[in-house]
């Protein structure tokens, strides 16, 4: 699975388990629906550090707990 793949099904889970939609994730992040959407669907490559920790702040957690898991660790190992 590749990275940006990874990143929508982090937010995905991350929205379902909060119940949340995306819309509403959108609202909390002030991150634009559009490119919450284009993060989702994969077409955006490389999601700025700063959208990232806004998500984070709209999910109500740490950018270390979003990354936290064991498909991003798998990642990192990889770079090594």
């Amino acid at each position: 699975m590749d990275e940006q793949r990874i990143l929508s099904k982090r937010i995905e889970y991350l929205c379902k388990k909060q119940g949340i939609s995306y819309y509403s994730l959108s609202y909390k992040s002030a991150v634009p629906m559009t490119t919450l959407m284009h993060i989702i669907d994969c077409s955006t490559k490389n999601p700025g550090v700063f959208t990232i920790m806004k998500i984070c702040s709209g999910l109500n957690i740490t950018v270390k707990e979003f990354f936290d898991t064991k498909e991003f660790l798998d990642i990192e190992s990889m770079l090594e």
